[in-house]
């Protein structure tokens, strides 16, 4: 019998943040069930989300970055179009795309701050994986 794979996709802007995520939904599901991919950046995620998915190897993709405020441009656009994006990838395709793409309402590279949203990034991998399988099993009890 194989198993279900999962794919979990993440940016590596602010690594030391994001990897959390995947560390918290390896906590839910075997990181044996999990093929692991790092884009540069939260922007690429959505279009390596749909490349994923249309393999068909995969019951779901998890997509994970920080967008952050970095004083440069404004994030918040970024943050929309990864979300958006990522939900169009998951409607044309028909494989659930987990979003754990998160824009902090304040965020300071400082360690009291890094140290809160490490923790954090572990939670919403655990739910990330929560969510997966719940679909999963939701899935198959309309195909029955």
């Amino acid at each position: 019998m194989t198993q279900t794979r999962y794919a979990f996709v993440k940016a590596n802007w602010h690594a030391d943040i994001v990897d959390r995520a995947y560390e918290g939904f390896c906590e839910i599901i075997p990181a044996e069930q999990v093929d692991v991919f790092t884009v540069p950046g939260a922007f690429e995620l959505p279009l390596f989300a749909r490349e994923l998915a249309l393999t068909g190897r995969y019951a779901s993709v998890a997509a994970a970055a920080f967008v952050v405020d970095g004083g440069i441009y404004r994030h918040d656009f970024v943050a929309q179009a990864v979300v958006e994006g990522l939900m169009r990838v998951g409607l044309d395709t028909g494989v659930p795309i987990l979003s754990v793409s998160l824009t902090p309402h304040h965020y300071q590279e400082t360690e009291h701050h890094n140290r809160i949203f490490q923790a954090h990034f572990v939670e919403k991998g655990r739910e990330a994986a929560r969510a997966a399988l719940m679909l999963e099993k939701s899935r198959a009890a309309i195909a029955a």
